[in-house]
């Protein structure tokens, strides 16, 4: 069933196409007035909830209609060409406007709203001392929130932004300020130089009390000014010189390799509250989650993953920046080849064989599940409008699209690959493109025909699976090998795949790789008899080295071998592959939870791949708490908690895998005895050596015991007297929601789903800690609340009226009700989900969900 879109502001692929022929832009001139004062400066009634803003721009048009996009209050005025416009027509985020042939200036007065949801232009007061923190987000179509504009990516213009702002504040925009302006004795104006063509999304303003450390790139085309700003309480978390190091390093390599200077003459990184995602690529004023200054220990894992962020946000610089899709169909492309680039230039920093592990181990298990659900869709989808966009901002268009890429650099060369991509930045500079334009480019540079691999890795849905078929005669030598290949019935194509076969065999207590082959697997069954004749191995790993995006089978000799020695595979890659493999079939119920609880055990205490090592512990505990029969769940909890904690008594002291050890044994634990470890560790009593129980470790700690029972809002009190930060608040948040308490059950849910002005972060918090394996009778009564609120945020009912997305996204997966999920339930939701006009956004989230509770009963019924 089709039913209203929950996006009133939604603007469609068409109209924007239309607009494109009828409207060409030059140039922004904005200005935004964080005075506390409206236009005619005198003061607004609530100065920390709106601010005014004047939009200027210069465009050419042909004869006809169209209009600008502005989210706000209301607009206080408008003249096009000098004469009034009719403001009382502006409804729906649009102004109408009737253009002549010719050149163009449209000015725009308009009253704002401040956001509490990370949208458009955020303000953040910190309870640590009372500063005031504004930053902008706007993808994907959130600049109208700030000023009025055409919003749509292929109208680029160059864009001068002024700002009005208390004098002591720092303001950082896309290009260089000039020396403020000092107003009176309060306020001071930022100009800003303008700059190069870009787009509305990509535009930025970073402005508040925040500190900065400024700092240089200098590389073969000259000097970039480079700068670092956060928030004062946290600059004792500021690690400049790990963060300046990846970025000059990430400039060196994507300088070379893209054949392109750097296009934006300023690279400013901005650490900011209360965001959610990791970071936005704005044309040189990237804003990050401050969560990535780190202010407890975290694992050399947590480093490398932000290294990878802003490498990925650098790359996009050229990527998505410098050249910007025409439409957002080709989102993916934008993402895919930053994250492919993101793990190139790690591993030309560092080393070959380990980012690209480690995107083995956790960026590609999100594109196989996301891959897998009933929403699943081509790399390159069909965005018809702005709705379909917000969508598809998942493990497809990311990780997928990435996989692909790399799949495409195996097929037509490394160096191939890179000349293409220089002509691509060389001929586009400063432009719109659409797929057509790379493939071109990767054609010429390659000499290889592209459109059928197109066809099939980017047009179509779903994941093969590999597996070997062979035959043996009786002294174990291959009498025939070949490479099956399925399609879920529903998807299948049977793609094109350049990988590589490893043969490995036990020498000691070392599994050596003893072959290497590479091959075309194409169609149902591909042939490989360059094996023929071999000793069958103890492994035979399919894709190794992980060329291609395929999930892969093993032999029944080659799962007996992983399950009893993968902590002796050399290579971590080979490993990556094995881990993910192991994984799939767990999910696919082809291993039991038990085995695969076994096969991480046994492992993850040598485990080289940090990511690895936290990705296979999540793991485990979802298959325990998941795929588990609820007959045997507990057994396996405690058999877990005892691995968990025998390995924890072996870690190095101070060690990763200490830390990440104990944190997965936190988690674990459910019994009274672990109860008791848990609190004593946060007293400071029996504290394995070298494990510093900081502030995280501490909330995390202090979470598992609410969810156990064994701590309460006393304690939630007083951790957050120690920690009177917005992470403290947020943290705290989360525990109150664990409790096992009537009380606070109903507390949480409101504050979630019910209060208008929950703050996006403390309600993910909140959202994420509220169903707990254990306490089923509690919270079964809040499904009927759950469907009830999918049904409210559908139709925009009440508060969800004015609530973006991500806040909805939070209670539409992650409270749907998964740990009472069984057989009843999920019938029951199939059920109502059928006799309901849903909006298409919340019937894939719900649906997405429900499919994982599906999958979690198949693989319960299969152990």
């Amino acid at each position: 069933m089709e039913a209203d879109s929950v996006f009133p502001d939604n603007l469609t692929r068409d109209e924007a196409a239309h607009r494109s022929s009828l409207v060409s832009t030059d140039s922004y001139q904005v200005l935004v007035d964080l005075s506390g004062r409206d236009h005619w400066g005198e003061a607004l009634s609530e100065p920390d909830q709106v601010f005014t803003t004047t939009s200027t721009v210069r465009f050419t048009s042909q004869a006809g209609s169209t209009h600008i996009d502005a989210i706000a209050e209301r607009i206080e005025s408008a003249t096009l060409d000098g004469r009034a416009v009719d403001t009382a027509l502006f409804a729906d985020s649009r102004l109408p406007l009737e253009l002549t042939e010719g050149d163009h200036e449209l000015t725009v007065v308009a009253l704002h709203r401040y956001s509490r949801s990370g949208l458009g232009l955020h303000r953040f007061v910190d309870p640590a001392d009372g500063l005031v923190y504004l930053y902008t987000q706007f993808e994907v179509s959130e600049a109208r929130r700030m000023y009025a504009c055409f919003e749509q990516p292929d109208l680029k213009a160059t864009f001068e932004l002024s700002v009005i702002a208390p004098s002591d504040w720092t303001v950082v925009s896309n290009a260089p300020a000039a020396q403020p302006e000092r107003l009176d004795d309060a306020l001071s104006r930022w100009d800003f130089t303008p700059t190069l063509r870009i787009s509305t999304y990509i535009t930025a303003l970073v402005a508040g009390h925040y500190h900065r450390v400024v700092d240089t790139y200098s590389g073969p085309h000259g000097d970039v000014p480079l700068s670092l700003l956060c928030r004062r309480s946290v600059v004792p978390h500021l690690d400049t010189e790990r963060l300046l190091s990846v970025t000059r390093a990430g400039f060196g390599v994507f300088e070379e390799h893209f054949g392109t200077p750097y296009p934006f003459g300023t690279y400013d990184q901005a650490f900011v509250p209360e965001y959610n995602m990791g970071a936005m690529e704005n044309a040189g004023c990237v804003t990050l989650r401050d969560e990535y200054l780190f202010r407890s220990r975290v694992t050399q894992a947590a480093h490398t993953s932000r290294d990878n962020t802003i490498l990925h946000e650098l790359a996009h610089m050229w990527f998505g920046d410098l050249v910007t899709m025409t439409w957002w169909d080709d989102l993916w492309l934008n993402e895919s080849f930053a994250e492919w680039a993101s793990h190139f230039a790690q591993a030309e920093i560092s080393d070959p064989v380990t980012p690209w592990a480690t995107f083995c181990n956790s960026r590609k298990t999100w594109a196989y599940r996301q891959d897998q659900l009933p929403s699943t869709h081509p790399i390159a989808a069909d965005m018809v409008d702005l709705e379909a966009v917000e969508l598809n901002f998942d493990g497809i268009t990311y990780a997928k699209g990435a996989s692909a890429l790399r799949q495409l650099v195996a097929f037509v060369g490394l160096e191939q690959f890179l000349t293409g991509v220089r002509a691509y930045f060389a001929e586009h500079a400063f432009g719109s493109t659409r797929l057509a334009d790379l493939l071109s480019a990767l054609t010429e540079a390659s000499g290889r025909d592209l459109s059928d691999w197109s066809a099939q890795w980017l047009e179509t849905s779903g994941v093969n699976t590999l597996s070997p078929r062979f035959e043996t005669d009786d002294e174990g030598r291959f009498t025939s090998f070949a490479v099956a290949q399925d399609a879920p019935e529903q998807w299948p194509t049977l793609r094109s795949h350049r990988m590589a076969i490893g043969l490995y065999d036990l020498d000691g207590d070392r599994l050596t790789r003893t072959t290497r082959l590479e091959v075309d697997v194409v169609g149902a069954l591909t042939e490989v008899p360059e094996l023929v004749g071999r000793l069958q191995p103890d492994l035979v790993l399919l894709n190794d080295d992980d060329l291609t995006y395929a999930k892969v089978r093993l032999d029944p000799r080659s799962q007996q071998t992983l399950v009893e020695h993968v902590h002796h595979l050399e290579s971590p890659l080979a490993r990556a592959v094995c881990w993910g493999a192991a994984w799939d079939m767990c999910r696919d119920a082809e291993l039991v939870a038990d085995d695969y609880v076994e096969l991480v055990l046994r492992g993850v205490g040598v485990e080289s791949d940090l990511a690895a090592v936290q990705r296979t512990l999540g793991q485990a505990q979802a298959a325990v708490d998941l795929y588990a029969p609820r007959s045997s769940r507990d057994s396996l909890s405690r058999r877990l908690t005892a691995g968990l904690a025998t390995l924890l008594v072996g870690a190095e002291p101070g060690s990763d895998h200490q830390l990440s050890l104990a944190q997965a044994l936190a988690r674990s634990v459910r019994t009274e005895v672990g109860a008791e470890l848990l609190a004593g560790w946060l007293e400071g009593e029996e504290v394995p050596e070298g494990l510093v129980v900081d502030t995280d470790l501490r909330w995390l700690l202090l979470t598992h015991l609410c969810r156990l029972g064994h701590a309460g809002e006393t304690a939630i009190t007083a951790e957050l007297h120690r920690d009177n930060t917005i992470a403290g608040a947020e943290k705290a948040a989360g525990a109150r929601a664990a409790r096992p308490d009537v009380e606070a059950k109903e507390a949480a849910w409101v504050l979630a789903v019910d209060d208008p002005d929950v703050p996006n972060e403390t309600q993910h918090q909140i959202c994420t800690r509220f169903w707990q394996v254990g306490q089923e009778e509690l919270t079964t009564p809040y499904v009927d609340r759950y469907l009830q609120a999918v049904e409210d945020i559908s139709a925009s009912r009440g508060v969800w009226a004015s609530k973006g997305l991500p806040l909805q996204n939070n209670v539409l997966e992650h409270l749907f009700p998964m740990t009472v999920a069984d057989e009843d339930l999920v019938q029951r939701v199939e059920a109502w989900m059928g006799e309901r006009q849903l909006s298409d956004p919340v019937r894939r989230v719900v649906g997405e969900r429900l499919d994982d509770a599906r999958r979690a009963l198949r693989c319960r019924r299969a152990a």
